[in-house]
């Protein structure tokens, strides 16, 4: 089993900026990817960014650009750097790892970009 547990959502103005952070605990060894997940409007959930054990990323074609995603697994934690803010990203934001087995979420962090 592996736990995630998110931090570092609130409220932004537009054009700022948040950071995210995932911490995950139990079998972390088994991950072979992790990253995050955010659901829009019409319950549509997109894959934000993500990071694999070799290091290579993923960032949705929405976020390129903005988001910067790192990774340090010595504390087995995934930091997600939002930059330049739209109110379009305003959502819940999921922490997401994956192992040869299943896959795993957080509670969720809401992220809300308004003035």
């Amino acid at each position: 089993q592996v736990q995630l547990v998110e931090s570092g959502g609130g409220l932004v103005q537009p054009g700022g900026s948040l950071s995210l952070s995932c911490v995950a605990t139990g079998r972390t060894r088994g991950i072979v990817a992790i990253g995050w997940y955010r659901q829009l409007a019409g319950d549509q959930r997109e894959r934000v960014a993500a990071i694999n054990n070799d290091g290579s990323t993923y960032y949705s074609p929405t976020v390129h650009g903005r988001f910067a995603i790192s990774r340090d697994n010595g504390k087995n934690t995934v930091n997600l750097q939002m930059n330049n803010l739209t109110p379009e990203d305003t959502a819940v934001y999921w922490c997401w790892a994956i192992t040869p087995v299943r896959d795993y979420w957080g509670q969720g962090t809401q992220v809300t970009v308004s003035s």
